[in-house]
């Protein structure tokens, strides 16, 4: 019997691929037409929860036309922060469509931030106004910069408020994301100077069972776009209420968590990113809709870009051969 081995890519190595954002999007935004055609294998994540809003997800799919089936084993642990360790961890692992033998094994912490980001430029591409110019991000952690390249990706963006409750990480998100964008940011004092204001709001907080939220209804104005990447954490039920659209990105996985307690105030989604990229359900209709995608984050966005990632990996040499 051959020896077979694996490919371990470290997370420098994931970051040594160099994959970029516009390829990203473009990757899910494959997987997800896919999906909202029926034909992606994709059980809604289980999970375990060793702290209160802490977790261990394990996330399964499988995308024929890609050839990518695989698994996602990530933890997001609020508290790390303050340990000087990062909020998401984890391991992905890629198994041959036709033997299932793993093939790969890598940090998923870069796909898992990037990956996110591109899901919330996708859901706008369809949902937001194309001429959509100032963005507010709010909490102006991973989830913030990510968020905001993959925006930038699509969207003439000019101006960017930025709040967060830390003003170091606010002032390190200002210095840092203006240089590497060529945007003009501000930082502001309150939360709602980065809404009243903006095209496109990004809530990127820790998601939390049981919120405090902040965004209130009236805030966000008409024409609007908002990713609610923490979920419900940041708005208020009669702002949720507002929305004209508001999206996720898997029906079965929102139903799902509402019946471990999340989403208790928030509205039914109309529809979910694989029936918008379809054609199945519309996107935005009028430009003076409020819309939301409150995306979940799913394994198909992870087995969208990871094959890519091991192709451009082989071909530049990057990583470290293991029997397996």
């Amino acid at each position: 019997m051959p020896e077979t081995q694996i490919l371990y890519l470290s997370r420098a190595d994931v970051e040594r691929v160099g994959l970029d954002m516009r390829t990203i999007i473009r990757q899910l935004e494959d997987a997800f037409r896919e999906k909202g055609q029926g034909r992606v294998e994709m059980p809604p994540k289980p999970g375990i929860h060793t702290q209160p809003d802490a977790f261990i997800h394990a996330m399964p799919a499988y995308i024929p036309s890609l050839r990518s089936a695989g698994l996602k084993w990530v933890s997001g642990y609020p508290e790390n922060q303050k340990r000087g360790l990062p909020y998401i961890t984890g391991l992905l692992v890629l198994n041959d469509v036709e033997t299932g033998i793993p093939y790969a094994v890598m940090d998923c912490t870069w796909i898992t931030a990037y990956r996110t980001g591109a899901a919330t430029a996708l859901s706008a591409k369809y949902l937001a106004r194309p001429s959509s110019q100032v963005v507010g991000i709010l909490a102006c952690g991973v989830q913030g910069r990510t968020n905001l390249e993959a925006l930038a990706a699509l969207f003439p963006i000019q101006h960017v408020y930025a709040f967060d409750v830390v003003r170091a990480a606010q002032d390190r998100y200002v210095a840092e994301m203006g240089a590497k964008l060529g945007i003009e940011i501000t930082g502001v004092d309150d939360p709602k100077q980065a809404v009243v204001e903006s095209d496109l709001v990004v809530t990127a907080g820790p998601i939390l069972k049981h919120p405090q939220p902040t965004i209130d209804k009236g805030w966000l104005r008409p024409g609007a776009f908002a990713s609610a990447v923490d979920f419900d954490s940041y708005w208020r039920p009669a702002a949720l209420a507002e929305f004209d659209k508001l999206s996720t990105d898997d029906h079965a996985q929102f139903q799902y968590y509402r019946t471990v307690g999340y989403f208790q105030t928030t509205p039914e989604p109309y529809a979910d990113l694989g029936e918008i990229v379809a054609g199945t359900k519309p996107g935005r209709q009028d430009d003076r809709e409020r819309t939301m995608a409150m995306n979940l984050g799913l394994a198909l966005d992870d087995m969208a870009v990871a094959p890519e990632i091991v192709r451009r990996a082989k071909a530049l040499e990057i990583g470290t051969w293991l029997p397996l």
